[in-house]
């Protein structure tokens, strides 16, 4: 059965279009009603379904559990590289995943196999921007001299931050 297109799908699909990397339903609810939309958390769950199902949107869960969404680019069957520090998402193909997939069911009597695999990790930008005060401290030791980095070495991280 195919679903009604409402002003409410319609403003959900286009905050998903919106929003950078993944949103959880709730962030998704919330961004709508600062935007002065008066439409209800049921409706942005079933709305997110309902994308998800057909495709239009990505959904899969975050390292702490929570069903969370973006618009979808690609379509077809597809994995993501997604930073869990800043949200970004890289749709990426897999063809050994598949292959493995496939292989492990077979070896297992399964038919049909599906999987979701997702890779969460930091991104080259929240890498560098992590390493970036290491560097500064390991920096700063160096230039104070042998007495220095070695007063450095043994400080209390609260003294050397």
């Amino acid at each position: 059965m195919a679903q009604r297109n409402t002003w409410q799908r319609d403003r959900v699909r286009e905050a998903l279009g919106d929003a950078a990397g993944f949103v959880s339903a709730q962030d998704l609810h919330a961004t709508l009603r600062q935007g002065g939309s008066g439409i209800g958390l049921a409706t942005v769950y079933r709305t997110l379904a309902t994308l998800a199902a057909s495709g239009e949107a990505d959904q899969l869960q975050s390292p702490e559990g929570e069903a969370i969404y973006r618009a979808c680019s690609s379509t077809g069957h597809h994995h993501h590289l997604i930073c869990r520090s800043c949200g970004r998402a890289v749709e990426i193909e897999a063809r050994e995943v598949e292959a493995w997939a496939q292989r492990t069911a077979a070896a297992h009597g399964f038919t049909q196999a599906e999987h979701v695999v997702d890779i969460f990790g930091l991104c080259e930008t929240c890498t560098a921007a992590q390493a970036a005060p290491a560097l500064v401290t390991a920096a700063a030791a160096a230039a104070a001299g042998p007495q220095g980095a070695a007063a450095t070495a043994a400080a209390p991280a609260e003294i050397r931050d």
